[in-house]
């Protein structure tokens, strides 16, 4: 599925542009309007990012808690540190595993929900930006064909970005 997104700064234009292409018969089924009024970011299932980060930062933790435990056990035994005296040898080796498990889910948290937020949003940070700011998007999704004359028709509109996108 192809997609091309225009953002226009006010209503007035993203219905001007919505007619322009329903004139030119474009299947209207496939043109959405995002803004106030419209379609909202989270009805389109345009992506949170920090839903995604958080998602990210739960399936990190699934692996890197576990194997932080593991792998502070396995250094408490290896090295033979008696850092906790009062814990006895069993004690600080247990008490080494719950420090890697500690260490994995600082992990987790900060690759996972950091990186999320900074890199796993592509475009889907902007576009929100620009509808909490007020602006409209406007949406086309077919074929190639639609997405190349959808471009043509709401380039007339002067958008502010026009991007399109190619889903396998």
């Amino acid at each position: 599925m192809n997609y091309l997104v225009a953002v226009v700064p006010d209503r007035i234009q993203a219905e001007a542009a919505y007619s322009a292409l329903e004139k030119e018969g474009l299947p209207m089924n496939q043109v959405t309007i995002l803004g106030r009024g419209y379609k909202t970011a989270d009805e389109y299932g345009l992506i949170d990012p920090n839903e995604q980060a958080i998602k990210q930062t739960k399936l990190m933790a699934t692996w890197l808690v576990p194997f932080g435990f593991a792998a502070g056990a396995t250094f408490s035994v290896i090295t033979g540190l008696n850092t906790f005296a009062w814990a006895g040898e069993l004690g600080n080796h247990f008490i080494g595993g719950l420090l890697g498990a500690a260490s994995g889910a600082m992990g987790s948290f900060f690759v996972g929900g950091g990186a999320g937020i900074a890199f796993g949003s592509g475009d889907a940070l902007p576009y929100r930006n620009r509808l909490n700011a007020g602006k409209y998007l406007l949406v086309v999704n077919g074929s190639p064909t639609t997405v190349n004359q959808s471009s043509r028709i709401l380039r007339q509109f002067d958008p502010e970005s026009l991007k399109s996108y190619s889903q396998a």
